[in-house]
């Protein structure tokens, strides 16, 4: 085991740079050393529930190819190495109760400690959306107590890589999690309750403080939570109140937990849900306030929200409750459709700062782009060319005052992209779908020569 001091997150004034990736996308192995399926092991059995009919049984094979993948984060230069605990590897029962697997640790130990002998300080996330599929039938999101056994797994991974680990962050996007996952059904675990959705992002919420308060009291620092927070901008006045209530959804039903310990107005009016006593209960809201030293924000595109035209078809499933919601984003457009402007990064990141008061973190950023290999190499001048403009809306942000203390890449290999299977490619690394070898694309050695001129 290797010992060393923690690195939590940077001072202010400091900066560093990283790559994610996540559990159920890279690792493979579902059925190894005793993991259980997770709500997407199940999820992309349903027919046509994935765009290529595709899962993860064997994603990117990184279960097994722990040592490749950590030369390929060391070859960048990054200071962090962002990845998720699959939590049906660790808790193969969902509960502490169940046990607690030991190779699913050994797993995450090695992990640890490769990155440490190379350096990078590791960033883990608690949770990353591959829910045990046994808490999954007992509810879910939709449960009050998967937020307890979130804090179980949380001492659990504390007790054994706390003392090499000295950043968290406790869930990653929990809008999609709740939203497209409850709402829409787009996502696993698929259901399509519409606004029943809102009980299930209060959970998240649930889940993320008691982590927190559990991390911390095993003697953890700098934990923060990874939000996918998006600029709302409406394509006219007339589409203010649509507007509103995207913004509420997206944005507001997080951080106004997490820095007033309250749901707004306008959030209320489409989430009444959440005015039930039974769903908010006394103290939740006390529990989640300030609950968060950091915020990561994930960006890639923004939100341009409009009111359907007559005959339209109207209303987004992701956003329940906002009546008469379309959506026109703009072109140019990456391969999965999503609006390309760095100019919402910037503004997330300073609306995100103050509203909050609190560090902000890039912790996901990237493009989908198709790819062609040729002569053994890939040259994604479109991924190159988003990376360098994002890169540069973080340098805005930081000259305005923001405090901006990091930026993440997404991300390290061509993955399992959830819904979309194996047709979407966001890595800097291509992975061969056959022999799962890898190539470093050009925006791999793009981004690492920038880091190593520390931008």
């Amino acid at each position: 085991m290797v010992s060393s001091h923690p690195a939590g997150l940077p001072g202010r004034g400091e900066f560093s740079y990283g790559v994610a990736t996540a559990s159920y996308q890279v690792e493979g192995a579902i059925g190894a050393d005793g993991r259980t399926p997770s709500i997407w092991d199940t999820f992309t059995q349903v027919p046509g529930a994935i765009r290529d009919g595709s899962d993860g049984a064997t994603a990117c094979d990184s279960y097994h190819r722990v040592e490749e993948d950590l030369a390929l984060v060391a070859g960048l230069g990054v200071d962090h190495y962002r990845f998720s605990l699959a939590w049906p590897r660790i808790l193969p029962g969902g509960t502490l109760a169940a046990g607690v697997e030991a190779r699913g640790l050994d797993y995450y130990d090695r992990l640890v400690d490769g990155l440490l002998e190379r350096g990078i300080s590791p960033m883990p996330t608690l949770y990353h959306w591959d829910l045990p599929q046994v808490l999954e039938d007992d509810g879910g999101w939709l449960n009050r107590d998967t937020g307890r056994h979130l804090a179980d797994l949380a001492r659990v991974v504390h007790d054994r890589l706390g003392d090499r680990v000295g950043m968290w962050a406790t869930l990653n996007e929990p809008y999609c999690s709740a939203y497209l996952g409850y709402a829409a059904g787009i996502h696993a675990p698929g259901r399509v309750l519409g606004t029943g959705a809102h009980v299930a992002a209060h959970h998240l919420l649930l889940g993320h403080a008691w982590a927190a308060e559990a991390l911390r009291d095993a003697g953890a620092r700098d934990v923060g939570i990874v939000l996918n927070l998006a600029p709302v901008w409406p394509e006219r006045p007339e589409a203010a109140e649509v507007a509103d209530g995207v913004d509420a959804i997206r944005n507001r039903v997080w951080l106004g937990p997490l820095t007033d310990g309250a749901y707004d107005d306008g959030l209320l009016a489409v989430a009444p849900e959440l005015r039930d006593p039974d769903v908010v209960r006394d103290g939740d809201l006390a529990a989640v306030r300030g609950s968060a030293e950091w915020i990561g924000i994930n960006y890639y595109t923004p939100e341009r929200p409009d009111l359907a035209a007559a005959g339209e078809p109207a209303g987004v499933p992701v956003y329940p409750g906002v009546e008469g919601l379309v959506m026109r984003p703009r072109e140019p457009l990456t391969d999965i459709g999503w609006e390309v402007d760095a100019r919402g990064l910037t503004q997330v990141l300073a609306d995100t700062h103050a509203r909050t008061g609190l560090p902000v973190l890039v912790c996901e950023n990237g493009a989908a782009y198709h790819d062609t290999v040729v002569d053994g190499a890939v040259d994604d001048r479109a991924r190159v060319d988003y990376l360098r403009d994002h890169l540069a809306a973080v340098t805005a942000a930081r000259e305005a005052g923001v405090d901006v203390r990091g930026y993440v890449a997404w991300t390290l290999l061509d993955n399992f992209e959830w819904a979309e299977g194996y047709t979407q490619t966001f890595g800097i690394v291509h992975v061969d779908r056959q022999t799962r070898n890898r190539i470093p694309k050009a925006s791999y050695h793009w981004y690492a020569t920038h880091v190593g001129e520390r931008g």
